[in-house]
């Protein structure tokens, strides 16, 4: 009777450690999917409503891409944790991605309709381009370094944007095959706006660019009337600068 007894009791304590090893891989394996802790949808409703609604972006369909798109697979992996806060983070090569208030600015800028083409010029992590890409029905992105479009290529590919596509190129000289385009939006600066750019606009399209020098710069809205373009200057900002292939300034 006591052998059986422990017998019983050495199967319940084998069974008791299986359990707290399935347990502690469940728990390790959550924890490794998402290394920052939070709760990724409330952080986006509050990224949205604190650093995005307050700041006066109203457009409805603009405030829900933003709490659609998660914006923490769109930086590295060090940063995730760090991907719903105020400001622009590094995503590698000299490159960063834009504080959430600023992308939606210039979005909400553009008055996009469900219909409309848009260029972007800079990919870089994909973001802006995966907002865009909830709210318009073709988007068509240039981005010069080679590891950042193709990074960025395939994660907007996987996350089901069939209707953005990302190209390695110069944006300076835009994209001629796609043109005209009924918006464009820049998030690199150049010292002045690329001819290549106002023309490729379409009659009544919008651009939205940054321009100036590493010290100033402004991004500037621009309005295609009459084959005529009206600038006004919008926000003072700092972006990259726009660059060609072997990395001289525009």
């Amino acid at each position: 009777m006591m052998r059986k007894s422990k017998s019983i009791v050495l199967q319940l304590s084998l069974v008791t450690v299986f359990v707290c090893l399935l347990a502690c891989g469940e728990t390790n394996g959550k924890a490794h999917q998402n290394p920052a802790g939070p709760d990724f949808k409330t952080a986006r409703a509050q990224m949205v409503d604190q650093q995005i609604k307050r700041r006066g972006i109203k457009n409805p369909a603009i405030l829900e891409a933003f709490r659609k798109v998660p914006r923490h697979q769109f930086v590295p992996e060090e940063l995730i944790s760090a991907a719903y806060t105020d400001r622009p983070l590094p995503i590698g090569e000299g490159q960063t991605i834009s504080q959430p208030y600023i992308v939606a600015f210039m979005t909400e800028v553009l008055s996009l309709k469900r219909s409309d083409k848009v260029l972007e010029i800079g990919t870089g992590s994909g973001y802006q381009a995966a907002i865009l890409g909830e709210l318009c029905d073709s988007v068509y992105s240039i981005e010069i370094v080679a590891s950042l479009g193709q990074r960025s290529r395939k994660l907007l590919q996987d996350m089901g944007y069939a209707n953005v596509q990302v190209k390695i190129g110069d944006g300076y000289q835009g994209w001629p095959e796609h043109a005209p385009f009924d918006a464009i939006i820049v998030t690199c600066s150049p010292a002045k706006i690329p001819p290549a750019l106002k023309n490729q606009l379409r009659e009544g399209g919008r651009m939205i660019i940054p321009v100036g020098s590493a010290a100033r710069q402004d991004l500037v809205l621009l309005r295609k009337t009459g084959n005529r373009l009206k600038e006004e200057k919008v926000l003072p900002v700092l972006f990259v600068p726009m660059v060609d292939t072997i990395g001289t300034k525009y």
